[in-house]
């Protein structure tokens, strides 16, 4: 790397390595301290009512950090992702250590909170990288945000990585500010790290001129009665019955399939791929109709999904 050409080059290299590119670490300190406070309580009734564990979410620093740092003291095995939005392609980068990879683990299927987790000291298994993308999940949607301040970022995250490919993975280097929380149960507790880049951070957590936010905001709400008033196509569909690939491969035209007892109340209404609610199917004189039970819990579905009936 080449040098400073001069004393004041020198000069901003320092700054800008110690307390990042605003020169000010409390611009930065404080910016950040005021986003982890308006997602702490986000991530706490998240993870209350969308997860259902029994998890203390806590803010445990804010610190002024680099990105290429963002995986420091994460140990051997954790799991990673960097979620992008338009202003950045590593708006976040969330780093989940291996004992609060552990603890959400056990209390997802069942485990004891007044026990420890078993410690992770080996690469992550499928269903326990899967758990962490859940959680990183709900973390980007309390970070996230929604008006003039909010970071736009590009849902859902990326699939988690561990192992050899989130050691691999290139983070490109800058001034950023890190926030760390902690996951615990009476027994145990582990840690999770958000590094966001300054440049970030203070563009989009700073104040913008007043007509610059009407401006906006009048946009936006121009938009959003654009988008409410325009079509979408319902799909409603019901689940038949579960059978093993021969006998798939055995049917025939013609062949009856019987429907399971509880098919007509697990029928799902979708649009556009994605699930909105779980209804129930019937009929009204001639016609069909689905009755919505309740909305869709994604989150519900994945743990339904691991452990089989």
């Amino acid at each position: 790397m080449s040098s400073p050409g001069n004393p004041a080059e020198a000069r901003a290299l320092i700054i800008e390595r110690l307390v990042g590119e605003s020169g000010d670490a409390s611009d930065v300190t404080g910016a950040a301290q005021s986003l982890a406070e308006r997602v702490l309580p986000l991530l706490q009734k998240s993870l209350a009512e969308g997860i259902g564990t029994a998890v203390a979410v806590d803010l445990s620093a804010v610190e002024v950090s680099r990105v290429a740092d963002a995986r420091a003291g994460a140990g051997e095995s954790f799991a990673m992702t960097v979620v992008a939005s338009p202003s950045s392609p590593d708006t976040l980068t969330i780093v989940m250590d291996a004992q609060a990879i552990a603890v959400m683990v056990c209390l997802l299927f069942g485990g004891d909170a007044d026990m420890p987790a078993a410690p992770i000291n080996r690469d992550l298994s499928s269903i326990e990288t899967e758990v962490a993308t859940l959680l990183f999940q709900q973390i980007a949607e309390a970070f996230n945000g929604s008006g003039s301040r909010g970071l736009n970022l590009r849902l859902p995250v990326p699939a988690a990585m561990s192992g050899a490919e989130a050691q691999r993975r290139v983070l490109r280097d800058g001034p950023a500010a890190r926030i760390v929380f902690s996951l615990s149960t009476p027994a145990d507790s582990g840690t999770i790290a958000v590094t966001v880049p300054q440049r970030v951070l203070l563009a989009e957590r700073g104040n913008g001129s007043g007509a610059e936010a009407s401006t906006s905001s009048t946009w936006r709400q121009r938009f959003s009665e654009e988008v409410m008033r325009s079509a979408v196509t319902l799909e409603a569909t019901m689940p038949l019955a579960t059978l093993t690939l021969g006998q798939l491969a055995g049917l025939e035209a013609g062949q009856v399939i019987e429907i399971e007892e509880t098919a007509q109340s697990q029928a799902r209404l979708s649009s556009r791929n994605k699930t909105l609610f779980v209804c129930e199917f019937g009929k009204l004189g001639q016609n069909y109709t689905v009755r919505i039970k309740h909305p869709f819990d994604a989150g519900q579905d994945f743990i339904d999904g691991l452990v089989p009936h």
